[in-house]
């Protein structure tokens, strides 16, 4: 295991921008967690900063990490992104097994839910629209396991963003729904 320097993981942990997403590190970190996926990657950041702290327990081709992203059709009111093929440049050099799949979430997990097993960590970035993630809630009960956490980013009132760790009685009513839109 590769591993970062203790000053690195403490800068991760404790002092990495945006605030919200050390909550993530932390709870990622303490859980172990081996598969990931990101629903909106942004500017692909934070992705680079899971896979790090990922490398702390697991070998680095152990570590699998699946990025939902609209990329090039992302459009100003989307937010700040980044190409598909930056992306792949950005985070091939952490030697994680990485899977990025363009399109919406719903459209996105259509294609590859039945190869994605056994995901530890779901991370709902907030750039997601409720819209866009209802179809996407009725292809996520079959990645998962009864240990896996969902992450829901939100823009905070401030202007940045908060993470939230959603319960299990939450993610069970939103899958409930996701399988009644598409009955």
């Amino acid at each position: 295991m590769a591993g970062l320097s203790a000053l690195r993981l403490f800068y991760l942990l404790h002092l990495s921008k945006p605030a919200s997403d050390r909550v993530l590190y932390r709870d990622i970190r303490r859980k172990k967690a081996r598969k990931v996926v990101e629903i909106g990657l942004g500017t692909g950041q934070r992705a680079v900063h899971l896979i790090e702290v990922l490398k702390e327990f697991h070998e680095v081709g152990q570590i699998h990490y699946t990025g939902v992203d609209l990329f090039e059709a992302r459009t100003a009111a989307d937010g700040p992104g980044i190409t598909l093929r930056d992306a792949h440049r950005l985070l091939k050099p952490t030697g994680a097994r990485i899977q990025l799949v363009p399109g919406t979430a719903g459209e996105a997990l259509a294609r590859v839910a039945n190869g994605l097993t056994e995901v530890d960590v779901v991370i709902v970035s907030a750039s997601n629209l409720p819209e866009q993630m209802s179809l996407a809630w009725f292809y996520l009960p079959r990645m998962i396991h009864a240990g896996t956490q969902f992450y829901q980013e939100s823009l905070a009132p401030s202007g940045g963003t908060a993470m939230r760790l959603l319960p299990p009685d939450e993610i069970a009513r939103l899958c409930a729904e996701g399988q009644r839109r598409a009955a």
